[in-house]
């Protein structure tokens, strides 16, 4: 089973990105992964981006960043793991590493999401 975790974290809090030890620490939790054989894919996520809305047949591109947005997305992550109980310990065990190193304040969440194939659907998409 494949899944997609997405962290986000409040938008004000810039140690994230600017905390050695964590950098430190997450790249050791990353390193044990891909050893294990569970991370296909991540990357992190810039803070600037373009939407685009579909409205009553119009399509509006819209530039960033968003004044209005309260947390960032900051990374993501793809797992191929056994289950979903396996995606939620990894995403858990990842989050305490922000706990650990930046203290109790620090505010995050992880989003863990199904990612389908076009083998869950069949042999019409085959």
């Amino acid at each position: 089973m494949r899944f997609t975790v997405t962290m986000k974290r409040n938008n004000r809090d810039m140690r994230i990105a600017s905390d050695p030890k964590l950098m430190l620490e997450v790249g050791k939790f990353s390193q044990e992964m891909i050893r294990a054989g569970v991370v296909v894919a991540t990357g992190g996520i810039a803070s600037k981006g373009t939407v685009i809305t579909a409205v009553n047949g119009d399509l509006t591109t819209t530039d960033g960043p968003y004044a209005e947005a309260k947390e960032v997305i900051a990374g993501w992550v793809v797992l191929e793991v056994k289950s979903k109980a396996e995606a939620v310990a990894i995403a858990a065990r990842f989050m305490k590493i922000h706990q650990d190193v930046l203290g109790a304040g620090w505010e995050g969440e992880a989003e863990i999401l199904q990612v389908f194939g076009p083998e869950d659907f069949g042999p019409t998409f085959n």
